[in-house]
């Protein structure tokens, strides 16, 4: 056993002797920690590409939403999440929405923001018109670091320049505009942006220092909306209390956050399952939530002249068909094969369908029997496993927590215990 986690050259070994080095370290068994370790030796020498000192991976349950028809489109959408009830939420909400023609979606172009930040600047008014001036040529000097990109029809479109300060702090900063295609986007503007800092600060007679994209893709932005038909939700004062739940997320930031986070439980596992990126993702719909200056938000209910339920939501969401995980992981690849989309803004759009579809499902169960019914029922499988039920035991130790309401390990272990004692 080690007590020091200073262990040179440990990014240069592979997987497995990193994995003893773990032993060493702990002085655990290795059979404790063998589940660090990938079941599959390939998936093991996958993650050993993908990121540094890895040593094996996590499995997340990969789930698939039925029912979801998008634009005349039918999707079995792959899912991964840990969460219970969120594949079967999104799935009945997706059937519920097939009775009035399912999810229709619109998308803007694939375009993300790269920023160059500029500092020193004595004239930043000046430096902005003299920056706008030279648009073509920061262009063209962009779109030489990506001709591929160009090829394909994409590349740099525009700029944009703003000035910040406040009490300490003053900035020029450069946005540069550009159409990724069917990629997130990510190493395409961080590298156009890295090649036009030392002319931007030239231009603006400053110095650049942050040369980096935006996670807030506003620029990159999905709509979807669906009727629900009232009595298929259960008759008008579900719809109502619908309505009235969303106006609660509407005003109160409090009430937004878990309301956000509910639509998110839907759109993460889409962006998980197709290998993108689920921290860009979170980031920037959250930001976009507070656009206006106050959390709100993101989806949007109302009752239309029939009282069917219509429920809307436009995010930003920066997904690609190309590049890093999506091209790496053999998960990733079969979801996106799955799904059969034939762009990076055909993913967004029905992912933003998934968002609306579980968050519609969510406030549903809130409005009617309250969120736990079903959620704690799921649940309850996971609790009775970690007490230690079999699979035969399970069924039946999930049933009474349920009857009785008190969904904990301590009381599964109880009933546990019940069940195995022997009959008097």
């Amino acid at each position: 056993m080690t007590t020091s986690s200073r262990i040179p050259g440990f990014y240069k070994l592979d997987p497995e002797s990193r994995f003893q080095k773990l032993v060493e370290f702990s002085g655990l068994p290795a059979e404790q920690l063998r589940p660090l370790q990938a079941v599959d030796g390939g998936m093991a020498a996958i993650a050993d590409r993908m990121i540094e000192n890895a040593v094996g991976t996590i499995a997340i349950p990969l789930g698939v939403a039925a029912n979801f028809l998008v634009n005349g489109v039918d999707y079995l959408v792959p899912m991964a999440t840990e969460e219970p009830s969120v594949v079967a939420a999104a799935s009945n909400a997706a059937l519920v929405a097939r009775e009035h023609g399912g999810f229709h979606t619109s998308g803007t172009a694939p375009v993300m923001i790269a920023q160059v930040q500029v500092l020193d600047v004595a004239d930043p008014q000046a430096a902005r018109l003299r920056l706008l001036e030279a648009r073509d040529e920061l262009l063209v000097l962009a779109n030489a670091q990506d001709p591929l990109l160009v090829q394909l029809g994409g590349g740099a479109r525009d700029i944009e320049v703003r000035l910040l300060a406040s009490v300490d702090f003053r900035a020029l900063v450069v946005h540069l505009h550009v159409d990724v295609r069917d990629a997130m986007g990510a190493n395409a503007v961080n590298t156009m942006a890295e090649a036009l800092a030392p002319r931007i600060a030239a231009i603006a007679r400053g110095r650049s220092l942050l040369r980096i994209l935006s996670n807030k893709a506003d620029l990159r932005l999905v709509r979807a909306r669906a009727v629900f038909d009232a009595g298929k939700l259960g008759g008008a004062a579900v719809v109502a209390g619908i309505v009235d739940a969303y106006r609660f997320a509407a005003v109160d930031p409090y009430r937004a956050a878990t309301h956000n986070k509910g639509i998110m439980n839907g759109i993460s596992a889409v962006v998980l399952a197709t290998g993108n990126d689920t921290r860009a993702i979170e980031a920037g719909a959250h930001c976009h939530a507070c656009r206006d200056g106050r959390y709100t938000s993101l989806s949007h209910y109302e009752q239309d002249a029939d009282g069917n339920l219509v429920g809307s939501i436009e995010l930003p969401l920066a997904l690609g068909l190309v590049g890093g995980a999506t091209r790496t992981h053999p998960v990733a690849q079969a979801a996106v094969k799955l799904l059969a989309v034939k762009s990076a803004v055909q993913l967004a759009e029905v992912t933003a369908a998934v968002g609306l579809a579980q968050n519609m499902a969510a406030l549903r169960a809130l409005a009617t029997e309250g969120i736990q019914r079903g959620h704690m029922s799921l649940h309850a499988r996971n609790v009775a496993a970690a007490a230690g039920a079999s699979e035969a035991e399970i069924g039946p130790l999930v049933q009474r927590m349920v009857v009785d309401g008190h969904v904990r390990l301590d009381r599964a272990q109880q009933l546990l215990a019940e069940l195995r004692a022997p009959s008097r």
